[in-house]
């Protein structure tokens, strides 16, 4: 026997939990798993394990060359694989919270009104939205006066914001599943997160260190320049270095 040729021992498929995982038809149940009692760790290994095996044998196998991503069962694989990540993140609140509990303020007192007044803090770009007071146009028609009053123009301004979120998906009907397959998409996405952003810090002004005129300005050019960065850069990567990374499967799928 050479050197390099493999080893009874070792290319031999086990079903007792060691060395390389058997084939679906000769893996043990799952109640055969629980009376080896091997614990949460050896359980969780053997199901990615048999993932990937089932995966390359299954992409070895494939012709379907539409959609070259292949999908497991939700019981066991998907389900010890999201136990697995979701106990990880629990145990990891829990430790925070023992290790960092959070301070309690002084109660609220209702006979007083808060100097500043903000809405949880998933809201924060709406309540920027209502202080667009700048932008509510000033007609001589009208005198100088305004057409509607603020707080009406900056609920206008939210229907405008959510309208356009609302009707983008039946704008975009295309199959790309990277953003360097469609980097105009890729920005308007990155352009409406920082606009999110920028609304946000306009919303808590009186607690930013910035000027207020600066502050405004850079939350409608900011969101501009990061688009136009991104649609740059992915523009340029999807001749490059996607082209190297899915080889296989822009030789499948070109992107349009």
């Amino acid at each position: 026997m050479s050197e390099n040729e493999p080893n009874d021992e070792e290319t031999e498929v086990r079903t007792d939990g060691t060395g390389i995982v058997a084939p679906d038809d000769e893996t043990p149940t799952w109640s055969e798993r629980k009376e080896r009692k091997t614990g949460l760790s050896r359980l969780t290994y053997e199901y990615f394990e048999r993932s990937r095996r089932e995966d390359q044998d299954l992409r070895m196998e494939s012709d379907y060359v539409e959609r070259d991503v292949l999908g497991f069962p939700t019981w066991p694989h998907e389900t010890v694989r999201n136990l697995s990540i979701a106990a990880f993140f629990v145990g990891m609140i829990f430790f925070l919270s023992a290790t960092m509990p959070p301070h309690i303020g002084a109660p609220a007192n209702p006979s007083s009104t808060p100097a500043i007044i903000l809405p949880d803090w998933y809201l924060y770009w709406s309540f920027g939205l209502l202080k667009l007071n700048p932008l509510n146009p000033e007609l001589a028609i009208l005198g100088g006066s305004k057409i509607m009053a603020d707080r009406t123009y900056g609920v206008l301004a939210n229907g405008v914001v959510v309208g356009a979120i609302a009707i983008v998906p039946f704008l975009n009907k295309g199959s790309a599943r990277r953003p360097v397959e469609q980097p105009f998409w890729a920005a308007i996405g990155a352009f409406g997160v920082t606009f999110a952003l920028t609304l946000s810090l306009l919303a808590i002004k009186n607690l930013m260190p910035m000027n207020t005129d600066l502050l405004f300005d850079l939350t409608f050019l900011l969101p501009g320049v990061v688009g136009i960065v991104t649609y740059a850069v992915l523009k340029t990567m999807r001749e490059g270095y996607m082209y190297d990374l899915n080889r296989r499967y822009y030789r499948l799928r070109p992107p349009k």
